[in-house]
C-alpha cells in the first residue's frame, strides 16, 4: 500500500446542512448522487449521509457520545489566519471546543468541530512548510 490518502469521507446527519456549513467556510463542492466532494489539495474531502457511510463500510451506524478518534487539520500561514478561520466556524454554525492559543509543542492553534461534531485543527506551525497550494511539507524529524 502506498504511503497516500485520496478521500476523506465525512458521515452527515443532514447532507444540506452540512453543504452549507462547509461553503460558509469557502469550501466549494460539487453534489453527486447525495455526496458532496470537494477538491483539496492533493486529496478529496467527501461529505456522505451517515447511515450510508456506515452500512458501506460494513459497520453499525452506532454515533459515539463525545469524542470520535479522530481530529483533521488544517494549516495556515499566520497566527492572524488561525483566529478567522475559527471565527468563520463559529460563525456558520460550528463550536470552537479549544480557543487558539500557544499549544505545549509551541505553535498557535486552536480547534472547532463542525456540526456533526467532526474535530477540526486550525494551526499555523511554522515547522510545517506550506506550498503555493497549500500542500503540507512535513519537516525533516532526524529518523
Amino acid at each position: 500500500m502506498e504511503q497516500r490518502i485520496s478521500l476523506v469521507t465525512l458521515g452527515v446527519a443532514d447532507l444540506a446542512r452540512a453543504k452549507s456549513f462547509y461553503t460558509a467556510l469557502g469550501w466549494r463542492g460539487t453534489e453527486v448522487e447525495e455526496t458532496v466532494f470537494h477538491q483539496a489539495g492533493g486529496l478529496a474531502l467527501v461529505l456522505w449521509d451517515r447511515r450510508k457511510l456506515a452500512a458501506d463500510c460494513g459497520l453499525p451506524d452506532t454515533p459515539a457520545a463525545g469524542f470520535g478518534g479522530i481530529a483533521l487539520a488544517h494549516n495556515v500561514r499566520t497566527d492572524a489566519e488561525v483566529d478567522a478561520v475559527l471565527d468563520a466556524a463559529a460563525a456558520a454554525g460550528g463550536t470552537v471546543t479549544r480557543p487558539a492559543a500557544v499549544n505545549a509543542i509551541g505553535f498557535y492553534s486552536g480547534v472547532f468541530t463542525d456540526p456533526d461534531g467532526h474535530a477540526w485543527e486550525i494551526a499555523h506551525n511554522p515547522g510545517f512548510t506550506l506550498t503555493g497550494d497549500g500542500s503540507l511539507v512535513l519537516p525533516d524529524f532526524g529518523g
